[in-house]
């Protein structure tokens, strides 16, 4: 535990780092705790919104797992009961989708498992199975990849190019 605690302490630096490449207008980043009572959590997640945005279930999320790290534009399902759009709304973002500037990007329906293998934007077509479906698009880092550089500046960039998509699910 005491490994996995320090492990979480870098990945919050990290986070805080990207917030402070994002600025404005990002709010300060939500960074999930390392674990929930006294389990472990089997994964690192923080999410970005804009300040004006910040009860919207559309969320940029980062996620380090034990595969890879990911950013991406979600869908947080937990606070959709408080969410000035509902998932309608957030699915708007598939209407602004360009699909050469998103090209390599990965596209995946949000109840896929954070360990698939997922498609990109430029092989495949993004058609919603039923009214409570959405999709995620995000960029990936394998784990090993990451050889200890830092991934902030990749976060930030990433999150950024999905900003336009972000502001889609609000009407911007």
């Amino acid at each position: 535990k005491a490994d996995y605690k320090a492990a979480w302490e870098t990945w919050r630096a990290i986070i805080q780092r990207v917030a402070i490449l994002l600025g404005e207008p990002f709010a300060a980043p939500h960074i999930e705790r390392w674990c929930n009572g006294w389990q472990v959590r089997a994964h690192f997640f923080a999410y970005f919104k804009y300040h004006d945005w910040q009860d919207s279930a559309a969320i940029l999320s980062v996620l380090l797992n034990r595969r890879r790290l990911t950013v991406s534009l979600d869908w947080h399902c937990y606070k959709a009961d408080i969410s000035p759009i509902a998932l309608p709304q957030y699915n708007r973002w598939l209407d602004e989708l360009d699909t050469e500037r998103y090209a390599a990007y990965e596209l995946w329906h949000g109840a896929e498992s954070e360990y698939a293998d997922y498609p990109t934007v430029a092989d495949t077509p993004a058609k919603l199975e039923n009214d409570e479906d959405f999709f995620c698009i995000g960029r990936h880092i394998e784990k090993d990849r990451l050889d200890g550089s830092d991934p902030a500046p990749w976060i930030a960039a990433n999150i950024r190019a999905l900003a336009p998509l972000y502001e889609a699910c609000h009407g911007g």
